[in-house]
């Protein structure tokens, strides 16, 4: 199974604060680790909402919302792609995770949807589609 790990942000990485050298080079090892087990698939930090915006939808319409964004706990300082055999496996990488943040910070675990999650609305021709643009994204070097 696939999931993505999430760091969840802090006031510090919401203020630009950025990671020592002594965490980078933690962060480093531990990414060497993952990626030595075949676990880690894509990973990267995420510069503060200050520099992102929201699109809102409703019904036909689209707004944009420029950051900063204020719920702090809610927002994502940066993500990793792992394949994993099953939740109780990212949950023990996840404890070996270095604390990626000053202080007390989280890390949420999410599984990726798979085709067959989508049960009959997935039909083959939308199966198809789907192959053939991972193809086409593998083939560009981003999966």
């Amino acid at each position: 199974m696939k999931v993505m790990v999430f760091i969840k942000a802090t006031q510090e990485s919401e203020a630009g604060v950025m990671p020592s050298e002594q965490l980078l080079s933690e962060m480093g090892k531990y990414n060497e680790a993952l990626v030595k087990a075949g676990i880690m698939l894509a990973g990267e930090g995420l510069h503060p909402s200050s520099r992102g915006a929201r699109v809102r939808f409703s019904g036909t319409s689209r707004s944009v919302i420029d950051g900063p964004f204020t719920e702090t706990k809610e927002l994502i300082a940066g993500f990793w792609i792992w394949q994993v055999q099953s939740m109780e496996e990212a949950i023990d990488w996840v404890k070996r995770c270095p604390c990626p943040m000053e202080g007390e910070s989280e890390i949420e675990i999410r599984p990726l949807f798979e085709a067959g999650d989508f049960g009959e609305a997935f039909t083959p021709e939308l199966r198809e589609q789907e192959e053939r643009l991972r193809s086409e994204v593998e083939k560009r070097g981003y999966a």
